[in-house]
């Protein structure tokens, strides 16, 4: 996500009427009045401004929209959302991307062990193994 979808994401977050559109959404993708009518039930707000609260979200790329006849029904968008959660994700944990590279790095230590181990001269089967190069 480059910085300034980023930015645009966080700041269509920070308002809490924007964020109350998404836990409505949460739910299920639902018409334009339904989101109306659910954001009015805990505050005063007219459909104008609902309205540009979606276009938005719309824009920040949270939510989508189709149009199915004369309705507009919107949806959480995924891909908006995983970029800001991987975006979030990252400041949790830094060392996260390193993972999967440090566990193939141990996988391959571990090979190389046993490939030694088979290798040594002298070792018996069901003998322990040298510690010349644990």
């Amino acid at each position: 996500m480059s910085e300034p979808a980023r930015a645009q994401v966080f700041e269509a977050l920070g308002d809490p009427v924007r964020r109350g559109i998404l836990e409505l959404l949460a739910a299920g993708e639902l018409p334009a009045s339904a989101v109306v009518a659910g954001v009015q039930r805990y505050t005063p707000i007219s459909q104008p401004a609902v309205s540009q609260h979606l276009k938005v979200l719309r824009e920040a790329g949270l939510v989508s929209v189709r149009v199915d006849g004369s309705r507009r029904i919107y949806t959480l968008d995924r891909a908006g959302l995983d970029a800001a959660r991987d975006w979030l994700t990252r400041l949790a944990d830094p060392l996260a991307p390193f993972d999967q590279p440090l566990d193939a790095l141990a996988t391959e230590v571990a090979r190389g062990r046993r490939t030694r181990r088979r290798a040594e001269p002298g070792r018996r089967s069901g003998e322990p193994p040298s510690t010349r190069y644990a």
